[in-house]
């Protein structure tokens, strides 16, 4: 079973490609995504990385949080799926 990790403290410069990579060390990345502004498509600093399995994912929050990248200690943690009327209005996707 997949898990999904909340990923936080980003550099600005960094892409999907690059948090792919950084996550692999720990285990198979089903998929890395940036979150951008929608106003300005600016990245907003954090993003969410689906692991293969459970036990992937903790080895890759084990290895990973607090860890300096870009002059920046990364925040990572499962996220936890939004509850209705919380931040941004409505249902459905993830917060950290």
């Amino acid at each position: 079973m997949s898990i999904k990790l909340y990923v936080g403290n980003l550099s600005y410069e960094m892409t999907e490609e690059q948090l792919n990579t950084l996550f692999s060390e720990a285990g198979e990345v089903t998929s890395a995504k940036i979150i951008n502004d929608r106003q300005t498509g600016q990245p907003r600093g954090f993003g969410f990385v689906e692991m293969e399995t459970k036990m992937e994912g903790q080895k890759a929050i084990s290895m990973l949080n607090g860890r300096t990248l870009d002059g920046r200690p990364l925040t990572v943690n499962e996220a936890k799926p939004q509850q209705k009327g919380g931040f941004g209005g409505g249902g459905g996707g993830y917060r950290h």
